[in-house]
Protein backbone atom coordinates (compact mmCIF):
# COMPACT_ATOMS: atom_id res chain seq x y z
CA UNK A 1 0.00 0.00 0.00
CA UNK A 2 1.45 3.52 -0.64
CA UNK A 3 2.56 5.69 1.85
CA UNK A 4 1.07 8.91 1.29
CA UNK A 5 0.67 12.02 3.84
CA UNK A 6 -0.72 15.72 2.73
CA UNK A 7 2.12 17.95 2.23
CA UNK A 8 0.45 20.88 4.05
CA UNK A 9 0.29 18.59 7.31
CA UNK A 10 3.55 17.65 7.08
CA UNK A 11 4.76 20.89 6.93
CA UNK A 12 2.66 22.69 9.68
CA UNK A 13 5.71 22.71 12.32
CA UNK A 14 8.04 24.37 9.65
CA UNK A 15 6.52 26.80 7.18
CA UNK A 16 2.67 26.25 7.30
CA UNK A 17 0.03 27.41 9.24
CA UNK A 18 -3.73 26.06 10.36
CA UNK A 19 -6.74 27.09 8.75
CA UNK A 20 -8.76 26.47 11.95
CA UNK A 21 -7.42 28.25 14.54
CA UNK A 22 -8.91 28.26 17.96
CA UNK A 23 -8.52 25.93 21.07
CA UNK A 24 -11.97 24.19 22.80
CA UNK A 25 -12.31 22.17 25.62
CA UNK A 26 -13.29 18.62 25.24
CA UNK A 27 -16.88 19.21 25.42
CA UNK A 28 -17.06 22.31 22.87
CA UNK A 29 -14.53 20.56 20.12
CA UNK A 30 -17.18 18.27 18.19
CA UNK A 31 -19.40 21.38 18.20
CA UNK A 32 -16.43 24.16 16.91
CA UNK A 33 -15.08 20.77 14.30
CA UNK A 34 -18.91 20.12 12.64
CA UNK A 35 -19.77 23.99 12.37
CA UNK A 36 -15.93 24.89 10.76
CA UNK A 37 -17.00 22.25 8.24
CA UNK A 38 -20.48 23.25 7.78
CA UNK A 39 -19.25 26.99 7.27
CA UNK A 40 -16.62 26.05 4.67
CA UNK A 41 -18.62 23.52 2.56
CA UNK A 42 -21.48 26.65 2.67
CA UNK A 43 -18.88 29.36 1.26
CA UNK A 44 -17.42 26.91 -1.14
CA UNK A 45 -20.99 26.42 -2.76
CA UNK A 46 -22.35 29.80 -2.65
CA UNK A 47 -19.08 31.27 -3.88
CA UNK A 48 -17.96 28.27 -6.71
CA UNK A 49 -17.49 31.22 -9.66
CA UNK A 50 -15.48 33.31 -7.11
CA UNK A 51 -11.81 31.53 -7.41
CA UNK A 52 -11.71 30.75 -4.07
CA UNK A 53 -8.63 29.07 -2.82
CA UNK A 54 -8.35 28.70 1.05
CA UNK A 55 -10.72 29.49 4.30
CA UNK A 56 -9.14 30.52 7.36
CA UNK A 57 -11.43 30.37 10.77
CA UNK A 58 -10.63 32.17 13.92
CA UNK A 59 -12.18 31.61 16.77
CA UNK A 60 -12.41 33.85 20.14
CA UNK A 61 -15.22 33.60 23.48
CA UNK A 62 -17.73 35.26 20.71
CA UNK A 63 -16.59 35.90 17.79
CA UNK A 64 -16.05 34.51 15.00
CA UNK A 65 -13.46 35.66 12.03
CA UNK A 66 -13.72 34.05 8.37
CA UNK A 67 -10.92 35.24 5.94
CA UNK A 68 -11.43 33.87 1.99
CA UNK A 69 -8.68 34.15 -0.10
CA UNK A 70 -9.77 34.90 -3.54
CA UNK A 71 -8.86 35.46 -7.12
CA UNK A 72 -12.02 37.54 -7.80
CA UNK A 73 -12.77 39.56 -4.50
CA UNK A 74 -15.01 41.61 -6.53
CA UNK A 75 -17.60 38.34 -7.00
CA UNK A 76 -17.39 38.25 -2.89
CA UNK A 77 -18.40 41.33 -1.63
CA UNK A 78 -21.30 41.72 -4.60
CA UNK A 79 -22.80 44.78 -5.14
CA UNK A 80 -22.64 47.75 -2.54
CA UNK A 81 -21.34 44.94 0.24
CA UNK A 82 -25.09 42.56 0.02
CA UNK A 83 -23.40 39.50 -0.65
CA UNK A 84 -21.51 40.21 2.55
CA UNK A 85 -23.98 41.02 4.57
CA UNK A 86 -26.11 37.61 3.64
CA UNK A 87 -22.88 35.32 4.32
CA UNK A 88 -22.81 37.06 8.01
CA UNK A 89 -25.84 36.35 8.99
CA UNK A 90 -26.13 33.02 7.85
CA UNK A 91 -22.61 32.16 9.17
CA UNK A 92 -23.63 33.39 12.41
CA UNK A 93 -26.47 31.60 12.18
CA UNK A 94 -24.77 27.91 12.19
CA UNK A 95 -21.82 29.49 15.08
CA UNK A 96 -25.01 29.76 17.30
CA UNK A 97 -25.38 33.37 17.10
CA UNK A 98 -21.50 34.65 17.57
CA UNK A 99 -20.31 37.62 15.69
CA UNK A 100 -18.98 37.15 12.30
CA UNK A 101 -16.54 39.19 10.49
CA UNK A 102 -15.52 38.07 7.18
CA UNK A 103 -12.05 39.17 5.50
CA UNK A 104 -10.95 39.29 1.74
CA UNK A 105 -7.49 38.81 1.10
CA UNK A 106 -7.07 38.53 -2.45
CA UNK A 107 -4.41 36.29 -4.61
CA UNK A 108 -2.23 38.47 -7.31
CA UNK A 109 -1.63 35.57 -8.88
CA UNK A 110 -3.62 32.24 -9.60
CA UNK A 111 -1.64 30.74 -11.63
CA UNK A 112 1.18 30.10 -8.61
CA UNK A 113 -1.89 28.37 -6.29
CA UNK A 114 -1.99 24.74 -6.26
CA UNK A 115 -5.86 24.60 -5.48
CA UNK A 116 -7.05 27.32 -7.89
CA UNK A 117 -4.76 25.36 -10.69
CA UNK A 118 -6.72 22.06 -9.86
CA UNK A 119 -10.27 23.67 -9.74
CA UNK A 120 -9.34 24.96 -12.73
CA UNK A 121 -8.55 21.89 -14.68
CA UNK A 122 -11.58 20.14 -13.13
CA UNK A 123 -13.58 22.85 -14.36
CA UNK A 124 -11.79 22.23 -18.09
CA UNK A 125 -12.59 17.96 -17.47
CA UNK A 126 -16.24 18.65 -16.56
CA UNK A 127 -16.56 20.62 -20.22
CA UNK A 128 -15.24 17.62 -21.90
CA UNK A 129 -11.56 19.21 -22.89
CA UNK A 130 -8.81 16.32 -23.07
CA UNK A 131 -7.12 15.74 -19.87
CA UNK A 132 -3.89 15.80 -21.35
CA UNK A 133 -4.89 19.23 -23.48
CA UNK A 134 -6.02 20.29 -19.56
CA UNK A 135 -2.76 19.17 -17.58
CA UNK A 136 -0.59 20.43 -20.54
CA UNK A 137 -1.92 23.73 -20.42
CA UNK A 138 -1.81 24.24 -16.87
CA UNK A 139 2.11 22.53 -16.35
CA UNK A 140 2.91 25.16 -19.21
CA UNK A 141 0.86 28.01 -17.49
CA UNK A 142 2.17 27.73 -14.10
CA UNK A 143 6.04 27.61 -15.37
CA UNK A 144 5.79 30.63 -17.29
CA UNK A 145 4.41 32.64 -13.92
CA UNK A 146 7.59 31.92 -12.35
CA UNK A 147 6.88 28.36 -10.87
CA UNK A 148 10.29 26.90 -9.87
CA UNK A 149 8.19 22.93 -10.74
CA UNK A 150 4.74 21.41 -11.11
CA UNK A 151 3.03 18.28 -10.72
CA UNK A 152 -0.39 17.22 -11.47
CA UNK A 153 -2.15 14.14 -11.19
CA UNK A 154 -5.76 13.24 -12.29
CA UNK A 155 -7.19 9.70 -11.72
CA UNK A 156 -10.49 8.24 -12.40
CA UNK A 157 -12.50 7.07 -15.44
CA UNK A 158 -10.28 9.06 -17.83
CA UNK A 159 -11.72 10.50 -21.55
CA UNK A 160 -14.59 7.74 -20.18
CA UNK A 161 -12.68 4.82 -20.38
CA UNK A 162 -14.01 1.54 -18.36
CA UNK A 163 -11.15 1.26 -16.59
CA UNK A 164 -10.18 3.93 -14.58
CA UNK A 165 -6.69 4.59 -14.21
CA UNK A 166 -4.14 7.76 -13.55
CA UNK A 167 -2.34 10.29 -15.43
CA UNK A 168 0.63 12.68 -14.43
CA UNK A 169 2.86 15.36 -15.75
CA UNK A 170 5.50 16.64 -13.93
CA UNK A 171 8.10 19.77 -14.96
CA UNK A 172 10.95 21.69 -13.08
CA UNK A 173 11.51 20.35 -9.74
CA UNK A 174 9.00 19.18 -7.00
CA UNK A 175 10.76 18.06 -4.42
CA UNK A 176 7.92 16.48 -2.29
CA UNK A 177 10.28 15.42 1.16
CA UNK A 178 12.13 18.34 1.51
CA UNK A 179 9.70 20.21 4.39
CA UNK A 180 11.64 23.66 3.97
CA UNK A 181 10.93 23.92 0.27
CA UNK A 182 7.51 26.37 0.00
CA UNK A 183 5.28 23.70 -1.19
CA UNK A 184 1.87 24.69 -2.09
CA UNK A 185 -0.69 21.15 -2.70
CA UNK A 186 -3.88 21.50 -3.95
CA UNK A 187 -7.06 18.92 -4.50
CA UNK A 188 -10.17 18.77 -5.90
CA UNK A 189 -12.71 16.72 -7.96
CA UNK A 190 -14.09 17.23 -11.34
CA UNK A 191 -17.63 15.53 -11.24
CA UNK A 192 -18.34 14.50 -15.08
CA UNK A 193 -21.24 12.16 -16.54
CA UNK A 194 -18.66 9.27 -16.39
CA UNK A 195 -17.82 9.67 -12.41
CA UNK A 196 -15.65 11.66 -10.51
CA UNK A 197 -12.06 12.12 -11.60
CA UNK A 198 -9.43 13.88 -8.53
CA UNK A 199 -7.19 15.97 -9.54
CA UNK A 200 -3.95 16.70 -7.15
CA UNK A 201 -1.31 19.55 -7.97
CA UNK A 202 1.76 20.18 -6.20
CA UNK A 203 3.80 23.54 -7.04
CA UNK A 204 7.17 24.71 -6.08
CA UNK A 205 7.43 28.46 -5.52
CA UNK A 206 10.76 29.72 -4.30
CA UNK A 207 9.31 33.40 -2.17
CA UNK A 208 11.24 35.99 -1.48
CA UNK A 209 11.32 38.56 1.66
CA UNK A 210 8.44 40.18 0.26
CA UNK A 211 6.24 36.96 -0.57
CA UNK A 212 7.11 37.48 -4.28
CA UNK A 213 7.81 34.42 -6.58
CA UNK A 214 11.75 34.48 -7.04
CA UNK A 215 13.09 32.68 -10.13
CA UNK A 216 11.56 32.41 -13.84
CA UNK A 217 11.11 29.09 -13.65
CA UNK A 218 12.01 28.11 -17.33
CA UNK A 219 13.48 24.90 -17.76
CA UNK A 220 16.16 25.15 -20.18
CA UNK A 221 17.40 21.53 -22.13
CA UNK A 222 20.79 21.06 -23.39
CA UNK A 223 22.38 18.52 -24.94
CA UNK A 224 25.99 18.17 -26.25
CA UNK A 225 27.67 18.64 -29.60
CA UNK A 226 26.69 15.76 -32.05
CA UNK A 227 29.26 13.04 -32.27
CA UNK A 228 30.66 10.76 -35.35
CA UNK A 229 27.78 8.32 -35.63
CA UNK A 230 24.76 10.13 -33.48
CA UNK A 231 22.43 8.83 -34.88
CA UNK A 232 19.75 11.88 -33.14
CA UNK A 233 18.00 13.85 -35.28
CA UNK A 234 17.16 17.32 -35.03
CA UNK A 235 15.83 17.86 -31.32
CA UNK A 236 17.51 15.57 -29.98
CA UNK A 237 15.66 12.50 -30.70
CA UNK A 238 16.92 9.14 -31.83
CA UNK A 239 14.72 9.17 -34.95
CA UNK A 240 17.69 8.70 -36.98
CA UNK A 241 17.14 9.37 -40.56
CA UNK A 242 13.60 9.87 -41.08
CA UNK A 243 14.27 13.66 -40.09
CA UNK A 244 17.03 14.41 -42.55
CA UNK A 245 16.37 15.70 -45.94
CA UNK A 246 15.98 12.26 -48.24
CA UNK A 247 16.36 9.64 -45.33
CA UNK A 248 19.32 7.56 -44.43
CA UNK A 249 22.20 8.06 -41.78
CA UNK A 250 25.67 8.88 -41.68
CA UNK A 251 28.07 5.95 -40.31
CA UNK A 252 30.94 6.49 -38.38
CA UNK A 253 33.29 8.76 -40.44
CA UNK A 254 31.06 7.35 -43.91
CA UNK A 255 29.06 9.16 -46.47
CA UNK A 256 25.64 9.04 -46.45
CA UNK A 257 24.33 5.40 -47.32
CA UNK A 258 21.64 6.67 -49.86
CA UNK A 259 24.15 9.74 -51.19
CA UNK A 260 24.72 8.97 -55.02
CA UNK A 261 27.83 7.66 -55.44
CA UNK A 262 30.70 10.39 -56.49
CA UNK A 263 31.76 10.20 -60.02
CA UNK A 264 34.62 8.31 -60.73
CA UNK A 265 37.82 10.40 -61.64
CA UNK A 266 38.84 10.77 -65.52
CA UNK A 267 42.33 8.31 -65.59
CA UNK A 268 45.07 11.06 -66.84
CA UNK A 269 45.79 10.82 -70.52
CA UNK A 270 48.82 8.25 -71.47
CA UNK A 271 51.81 9.84 -72.09
CA UNK A 272 53.67 9.42 -75.42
Amino acid sequence: MGQKVNPIGFRLAVNKDWRSKWYATKQDFPGFLHSDIKIREYLKNKLQQAAVARITIERAWNSVRVTLFTARPGLVIGKKGSEIELMNSTISEMSGGKQVKIDILEIKQPELDAQLVAENVAVQLERRISFRRAMKRAVQTSMEFGALGIRIRVAGRLGGADIARAEWYREGKVPLQTLRTPLDYGFTEAHTVYGRIGIKVWINRKLDENGEVVGSGAVRRERGPRKDGDRRGPGGNNRGGNNRPGGGFRGPGGPRRDAPAAPAEAAPAPTA
